[in-house]
């Protein structure tokens, strides 16, 4: 079998920002079969995991995304996490072509994240601040500029080194970009705020957040991960990409359920609620917003069929 192979480098050309955030709204409108990632523990991998991520559309397509995370892949000069996607025929359920993962993956995460910000950023937002320098924040600036016109582009992380280099190679770009010094500085010039990062205790807190602020969260995927604490999410208006996930696997939300200082009932709505109408959004103009995401696989199936349809043969 020879099955064609999209490169990181074929995935970038094929996704358009813009284009494959359209792409998600019309997924998340129909929508598609999408179990919880099964996530298995690898023994003798260094506490390694494998990770599968199901969706298909009944006589459409089917997809599958495999993603590993060894941690102890520094000592072997490789990557911790590594994925390929494998699409199907949603007829006979033959391969039709294999996709490099962790661009997908990248990819799809900002651009759900922008599709949240359409219904949930004030019209008017000038500022957007990123939080994080690792391999997802680029993404996360170039999703969010692609679907809205921001007027400066802040940078902040605990590598100011890094947070400077990530704020420079976005400006060769031409996005408006610079890193911060202070998380505080930069909280407080912020009108919308993406955090991408690993950490397992909070970095945003409450008192940081004012009037007609989004706050969008993409990094935390386990309930042992958080970047905000229970202080932040008590004062936001709450949306989620799928109850499914968010409310099993986000500590950002399970941790704060569990202390008995959140409830699921504030969880307002899911994305496909938002996409189809079912619930406006923001409001007002002064409510605060919080997107929580952990991914789910109807957002991997999306991108895959975009990138294999827009592919250059």
């Amino acid at each position: 079998m020879n099955l064609p192979f999209l490169s990181a480098a074929d995935i970038h050309r094929a996704l358009d920002f813009r284009v494959l955030t359209d792409a998600l709204a019309a997924a998340f409108r129909v929508g598609a079969e999408a179990p919880v990632r099964h996530v298995h523990t690898v023994n003798g991998a260094g506490d390694g995991k494998l990770l599968l991520m199901p969706a298909w559309r009944t006589d459409e397509a089917i997809g599958i995304k495999i993603v590993t995370v060894f941690p102890g892949n520094r000592r072997h000069g490789v990557p911790t996490v590594g994925a390929l996607y494998v699409l199907l025929d949603g007829v006979t359920g033959h391969p039709v072509a294999l996709l490099d993962g962790e661009t997908i993956t990248q990819r799809r995460t900002g651009a759900a994240s922008a599709l949240a910000a359409r219904y949930l950023t004030r019209p008017d937002a000038k500022t957007l601040l990123v939080v994080g320098t690792g391999a997802l924040a680029p993404y996360m600036a170039r999703a969010h500029a692609a679907n809205h016109a921001f007027q400066h582009i802040l940078m902040w992380g605990r590598d100011a080194e890094r947070a400077r280099a990530v704020a420079a190679h976005l400006a060769l770009d031409g996005l408006p970009a610079i890193a911060v010094q202070s998380l505080d500085d930069g909280m407080d010039r912020a009108d919308v705020v993406t955090c991408a990062t690993t950490s397992t205790e909070p970095i945003i807190r409450g008192e940081q957040l004012h009037p007609g602020m989004h706050i969008d969260l993409v990094g935390s995927f386990t309930p042992q991960m958080r970047e905000v604490d229970d202080a932040c999410v008590a004062r936001a208006k709450v949306f989620v990409d799928t109850f499914a996930g968010a409310l099993k696997e986000a500590g950002d939300l399970v941790q704060p359920i569990a202390a008995g200082s959140f409830s699921r009932a504030q969880v307002r709505a899911e994305l496909a609620d938002l996409v189809a109408g079912r619930h406006a959004g923001r409001e007002s103009q002064d409510e605060i917003t919080l997107f929580k995401s952990v991914g789910t696989a109807l957002e991997d199936l999306a991108a895959a069929r975009l990138a294999y349809a827009r592919r250059v043969v």
